[in-house]
């Protein structure tokens, strides 16, 4: 889904800036919070597609304008959305190793997805984070800080869970929206597809067929825990590897030209280039990307 640009400037102010403090008088009718919670429960019940400031103003019983003092248009309202359903994620105990602390904190991830559905359209290239996203972002990340990973090792491991739990949420909701819109599950829209089964013969797709016989379309018991014990599996290959080596220096770096082992200097930054040539090869690379 496309939706509209907006001022990430703005969305930091509203994420992370100081709310004004109560003063005396009457409590306000209407509150940023409460806009927010408005704004999550449109796109709860009816769809990403369904959220507009106008619904949202009709949800809060208020004026479209009356949302403008709180909030400058939809797409800060969506950063502000995400953060606030982000509150609802508890994070992981600290005593937990770096499986059993990824695995709970996934799952945490996957059953938010499953409340508030409408989150995997939304863009996260680009979303601001706010400061309940940050706070999961720091639990993971001290969860695999014992694993002796590097620093972008460790990044692109928090990378990779999360996104393997988005794209299995995406694939999950796409098959929700289209069961509540047409009326059909998705074992009964395979199964009236028999003008697709006649092509699906035998001799034409043997592999197939024997995968077919063998129960490979009976469906897993959870494809979402199958899917993530391999992601992990896959990770503890890389701990693994870790924990043989341990008097690796976890500063050091391969060439970034060639991946060869490069010499840590004494003092000073460290090198990222294993010989003159490889540096020289990659000023070639990007003079030639333009960059």
């Amino acid at each position: 889904m496309v939706l509209e640009a907006g001022d990430p400037e703005r969305s930091v102010e509203l994420l992370w800036g100081d709310k004004p403090l109560p003063g005396r008088g009457p409590k306000p009718a209407l509150t940023l919070d409460g806009v927010v919670a408005a704004a999550v429960e449109v796109a709860d019940e009816e769809g990403l597609s369904a959220l507009s400031m106008r619904r949202v103003a009709e949800k809060v019983g208020f004026t479209t304008m009356s949302l403008y003092r709180y909030v400058p248009g939809k797409a800060e309202l969506l950063d502000l959305m995400q953060d606030a359903v982000a509150a609802e994620i508890v994070l992981p105990d600290r005593g937990l190793d770096w499986r059993e602390g990824l695995t709970f904190s996934a799952r945490q991830d996957w059953e938010l997805y499953q409340r508030h559905p409408w989150m995997v359209q939304v863009t996260s290239t680009r979303s601001v984070p706010g400061p309940h996203y940050m706070a999961e972002l720091e639990a993971r990340l001290r969860v695999l800080e014992r694993t002796g990973l590097s620093g972008r090792e460790t990044m692109a491991v928090a990378n990779l869970v999360s996104q393997y739990v988005e794209g299995a949420a995406r694939r999950a909701a796409e098959a929700q929206q289209a069961e509540r819109t047409t009326g059909v599950s998705m074992e009964e829209w395979w199964s009236s597809r028999v003008s697709l089964w006649g092509h699906l013969t035998e001799d034409r797709y043997p592999t197939l067929a024997r995968v077919w016989m063998a129960g490979g379309y009976d469906g897993m018991v959870d494809d979402f825990e199958f899917g993530l014990r391999r992601v992990l599996d896959g990770i503890a290959v890389l701990v693994q590897g870790r924990d043989e080596t341990p008097d690796r220096d976890e500063t050091a770096a391969g060439c970034v030209t060639c991946g060869r082992p490069v010499e840590k200097p004494a003092t000073g930054r460290p090198k990222e280039y294993c010989s003159r040539a490889c540096q020289q090869k990659a000023y070639r690379a990007r003079q030639a990307s333009g960059q």
